[in-house]
């Protein structure tokens, strides 16, 4: 679905094999910076992310995490998309996005319905996108002469413009049980329209997904979403924070993005207008402050998104000996580190547009770029709630639910 990309740059004939995490996070900077040159072009034109989705593909970043492609960790695929929100957060999202729903077939399916999964996927190097969060009125899956048929509309999920398999949340008909479903989006009766009303994520590939009577195969059916823990196992349970860690990395990707922006700007000597000659200098006491309180912020939000990277770790590793009390603990903490990801994010992106005055104004400089990526994403993804789930861990010791990335 995705056209052939461009030549990527020739890696040095005495490169060692592309498997190490070393070589990954230079794939990633190369193709960050690939990104940074055109982005502000991109974002304002605001077209399906074909090219974009191309390049990645192109490094070998699609199958970073799938077995018979990169064969990656989670924590090397984790530093890619967080290195490459900082150029670019649409497409930050839209991989994080495909990562995770790409390996959603070893958290819900039986291990050999994943593998072929993720044989196929690499083979193929698809694109994934959708999302498995609730909503209504849901997908349901109905039971006909000829098979489970899917039907409804999803609304605005990441990639579907761009995707390969489209993988979404679906609620059977006659039992009321919540399953993975993924669709080839090419088969007849799979209507996809973009969102062209969003004023941030403009290059995640948003849009919505409409299914008329879609035939659905056993392969097709990953397994179940239900979130009751006498049927959830604690293993499958884990895919939440799993997923939620990516927009963790995603918004910290963006904070430090605009951070590093702005910055070069004060040091090439631009100035905002102040009615004091000498303020919004680069020795002006108000913007020193003010990078210094953003980057205390930002540096905090990735000390516990740290904390969040190793307990995810840990509970993977724990495998089908994970309990439920453990579940709970990562999910305890990915809740906090999302929780100080999203203000790290909101408040460097709002504040560097007072450090900049009003030439951040500006579409031509594009820095408005940040805020409305980093608004638009924690509308999606909104925090209360998980302050409240850590609240109640914390003191009751509830067990935070399940809740998948939207």
């Amino acid at each position: 679905m995705c056209p052939a990309a461009a030549p990527t740059r020739p890696a040095p004939p005495a490169e060692p094999a592309p498997t190490g995490r070393a070589h990954w996070l230079r794939v990633a900077r190369e193709a960050a910076d690939d990104l940074a040159t055109d982005t502000v072009i991109r974002e304002q034109a605001g077209k399906a992310p074909l090219d974009e989705v191309s390049r990645l593909r192109e490094a070998g970043l699609l199958t970073l995490p799938v077995p018979g492609g990169g064969g990656a960790d989670w924590a090397t695929a984790y530093a890619v998309v967080r290195e490459i929100s900082t150029a670019d957060g649409a497409i930050g999202q839209l991989l994080g996005s495909h990562y995770f729903l790409s390996w959603s077939a070893r958290f819900f399916a039986d291990p050999e319905v994943a593998l072929r999964t993720a044989e196929r996927s690499a083979a193929g190097q698809w694109c994934w996108g959708g999302g498995f969060a609730p909503q209504e009125p849901p997908l349901t899956l109905s039971r006909t002469a000829r098979g489970l048929v899917l039907g409804g509309r999803q609304s605005y999920p990441t990639g579907v413009l761009v995707a390969d398999r489209v993988a979404v949340r679906a609620v059977r008909g006659d039992t009321g049980e919540p399953l993975a479903v993924v669709v080839d989006p090419a088969r007849p009766g799979v209507v996809v329209d973009a969102a062209g009303d969003t004023f941030g994520q403009r290059l995640a590939a948003g849009g919505s997904v409409e299914f008329d009577d879609v035939p659905v195969g056993g392969d097709d059916i990953l397994g179940s979403l239900s979130a009751d823990e006498d049927h959830l196992v604690p293993r499958a349970a884990l895919a939440a924070p799993v997923g939620r860690l990516f927009s963790v990395q995603l918004l910290l990707g963006m904070a430090e993005g605009v951070l590093a922006e702005v910055r070069e700007y004060s040091r090439a000597g631009h100035r905002p207008w102040q009615p004091v000659p000498s303020a919004g200098s680069p020795d002006d006491p108000q913007v020193l402050t003010a990078y210094g309180e953003l980057t205390v912020l930002t540096r905090s939000a990735s000390a516990l998104c740290d904390q969040a990277l190793d307990a995810v770790r840990h509970g993977l590793e724990r495998g089908e000996e994970l309990t439920y009390d453990e579940y709970a603990d990562v999910s305890a903490v990915v809740s906090m580190a999302e929780t100080a990801a999203s203000r790290a994010a909101q408040e460097s992106t709002t504040r560097a547009l007072d450090i900049i005055g009003p030439r951040s104004a500006s579409a031509r400089l594009g820095f408005d770029r940040f805020w409305r990526n980093a608004r638009t994403h924690t509308l999606y993804e909104p925090v209360a709630h998980r302050l409240r789930d850590v609240g109640d861990y914390f003191l009751n010791g509830a067990h935070p639910p399940f809740v998948l990335p939207a």
